[in-house]
């Protein structure tokens, strides 16, 4: 897969998870515990579908000899899905996705420590310059909504979890002979995480779920949430996680919170401010100036090596 290829599909990724919030602002009667229970249900059942016809019935085998690193990402793909639907019903969208905004400076911050990851200087201005847009673009409606500090406490386990969850997935995809050099059989496909954290997420939350309070209105659109804004891109950044560096896929999800705005101003009726459209203009910029200077440099490169060999 090229790299501009893989970008492309890292924007679609974030375009469908952008979707979470303006869907469960139109729910009529489910609430937190039981809106995250059928999403991830639906998430797990998708996965298994779509994991049993990719792998076949070895899938299912698989699972019960998985290494610990497969489980390790699952409880961190599980505490996302938990704590972002859970936190969504706590406080506003706005909220949650300021929080989510400090995931890039995480995942460098580990991908630093842990994978020993040298990032160019322009990523780390990028990475702050992508912060300070966010930031920016709520700062006006931060004074006029209520600041629910619960949930913006849990929405903080989102960009924690997800950003060890991107530095596993890098150094599985990037460094498997050091699992065979400690004795650990090696990791091929961490697609099977993805499922393992649905179901952990829906496991945990069914008793508190009890009794059921969703309409049929309510499952049918926590079903195309489990499928279409869970399953579909969960699937591909795992993929996409043997092309892209943690950090860049960390950056380029930023674009969730432009999507994420655009989905409201169009189907929930919040007018964006002017700060938001300043905002995200500058998040926008800070992403295309990385893969520019990205781009170049890799051009710069390949024309030197040219004319070594020459």
């Amino acid at each position: 897969m090229s790299h501009l290829r893989a970008v492309f599909l890292m924007i679609l990724v974030a375009l469908l998870w952008s979707m979470a919030g303006v869907v469960t602002r139109h729910l009529d009667s489910a609430p937190s515990f039981e809106v995250n229970f059928w999403r991830s249900g639906f998430n797990a059942l998708a996965l298994a579908v779509a994991l049993t016809l990719l792998r076949g019935p070895g899938l299912w085998r698989g699972l019960l000899h998985a290494p610990g690193v497969m489980w390790i990402s699952g409880l961190c793909w599980a505490i996302m899905f938990t704590s972002f639907m859970v936190a969504i019903t706590l406080t506003t969208v706005a909220n949650v996705l300021i929080t989510l905004a400090i995931g890039p400076l995480i995942t460098a911050f580990f991908a630093r420590i842990f994978l020993k990851h040298r990032l160019p200087a322009a990523t780390w201005l990028a990475i702050g310059v992508a912060s300070l847009g966010i930031a920016w673009m709520f700062r006006q409606n931060s004074g006029d909504i209520q600041f629910s500090l619960l949930g913006t406490l849990v929405a903080l386990a989102v960009p924690l979890s997800s950003a060890a969850n991107f530095t596993i997935l890098q150094y599985v995809g990037l460094d498997r002979g050091k699992f065979t050099a400690a004795g650990c059989k090696p990791v091929q496909d961490m697609l099977p995480a993805v499922l393992i954290g649905a179901t952990l997420s829906a496991l945990a939350t069914l008793p508190l779920s009890w009794p059921f309070q969703a309409s049929a209105h309510d499952l049918c659109l926590l079903s195309f949430l489990g499928i279409f804004q869970l399953a579909i891109p969960c699937l591909l950044v795992v993929r996409l996680s043997r092309e892209l560096p943690a950090p860049e896929i960390s950056l380029l999800a930023q674009l969730e919170v432009i999507f994420g705005v655009t989905w409201a101003w169009l189907w929930a009726g919040e007018q964006p401010s002017a700060n938001t459209l300043s905002g995200g203009t500058l998040v926008l910029a800070a992403l295309v100036a990385n893969e520019l200077t990205r781009i170049y440099r890799r051009r710069v490169l390949r024309k030197r090596a040219l004319l070594e060999k020459s």
